[in-house]
């Protein structure tokens, strides 16, 4: 008996690739997430990353409007707002905002990494006490009031209470995921009874030990009264396993550049990552252990693999990062293996 296929998402960070404006990358983003909500995936979130060549999605809740606008079914979201670089209710607003344009289909994913170097993080955090890390369980809490439709009460020292709305007339509200890659991720999300997502397409190492305490400490709340989490995946499917091999080391090396600490340029084509890894190596020393938590091949493969992976860890829904590389020879403003990726997995 085969395993049951896991219900499946999408991740993206708006590759951009070399010769690629930003323009064009969001152009094909907006694209594949239309293919994704015609293919039936479950969720299209955007993640936050700042002041990388590679990277185009610096504003989640912009690309999320876009891709609301564009998509009829598919839920959409971030994944995540990293929230110390933002005041919770510049957050709560844009979020209610977006959920009043798309309701019942938005997700706020929250998280509490900065997205980026130190230089930038103290750039994006010159907002004052509102971006102190410690207050993070307080701005999560001060978020789920704001988005509720019945708001938050601001308390004064003095007596008397103040009532704030993200928005004024809110009939619905954004689904609040909590987003991590620690064991304090996932024991603060039991503890808030908040859905919980483990970031795996970038921290493999304590999967297991992470689920154990957000199932094992999960307390209900009164909007989750179960323990609900997925996982996250980098995945590239093609045709042949030799296709899904070229394809995956654009995005291997720019991982290989990103722990080696050197420079970081906007992602190679496939040709470029071919001739350059015959020459300098780059990719050699951490291809193996991508191998073995990237799920790479052909996609009757590849969904195989995921089925197992779900049922090992208990979900039944995979978020894939679709990490394929162009070719030199592909239009600017698509992504024809990202969208491949999507197609096969979907069959």
């Amino acid at each position: 008996m085969s395993t049951p296929a896991p219900a499946l998402s999408v991740l993206d960070l708006v590759p951009v690739r070399s010769g690629q404006t930003s323009a064009q990358a969001i152009t094909a983003a907006l694209g594949t997430a239309e293919r994704a909500d015609e293919l039936g995936y479950r969720r299209y979130w955007f993640a936050e990353h700042h002041n990388m060549p590679s990277v185009a999605s610096t504003t989640p809740p912009v690309l999320i409007a876009a891709a609301a606008a564009r998509t009829r079914r598919i839920r959409v979201g971030s994944g995540g707002v990293m929230l110390p670089n933002h005041s919770p209710l510049i957050v709560a607003e844009q979020f209610a905002a977006l959920e009043a344009l798309a309701p019942g289909r938005i997700d706020l994913g929250i998280g509490r990494a900065p997205g980026s170097d130190p230089v930038i993080t103290q750039l994006l955090r010159q907002s004052g006490t509102t971006s102190d890390v410690d207050r993070f369980p307080q701005n999560v809490t001060d978020i789920r009031s704001l988005v509720s439709a019945e708001g938050a009460s601001v308390r004064f020292t003095s007596g008397g209470t103040y009532d704030v709305h993200a928005t004024p007339a809110a009939t619905s509200t954004p689904e609040v995921w909590l987003l991590g890659s620690s064991d304090y991720s996932a024991q603060l999300a039991a503890g808030l009874g908040l859905p919980y997502v483990f970031a795996n397409h970038f921290a493999g190492e304590g999967l297991e030990r992470a689920l154990d305490l957000y199932r094992g400490q999960f307390q209900p709340s009164d909007t989750l009264d179960a323990p609900r989490t997925f996982l996250t995946a980098n995945v590239v499917a093609a045709d042949t396993a030799e296709e899904a091999e070229a394809a995956m080391l654009p995005q291997a090396r720019m991982m290989a550049r990103l722990r080696g600490n050197r420079p970081l340029v906007p992602l190679e084509t496939v040709e470029q990552a071919a001739a350059a890894a015959a020459a300098d190596r780059l990719a050699a020393p951490v291809l193996d252990a991508l191998r073995s938590r990237w799920f790479i091949g052909t996609g009757l493969d590849v969904r195989a693999k995921l089925a197992e992976f779900a049922a090992r860890h208990g979900v039944d829904e995979v978020m894939i990062s679709p990490v394929a590389g162009a070719r030199d020879d592909e239009p600017m403003d698509a992504a024809p293996a990202r969208l491949r990726t999507l197609e096969l997995l979907a069959a």
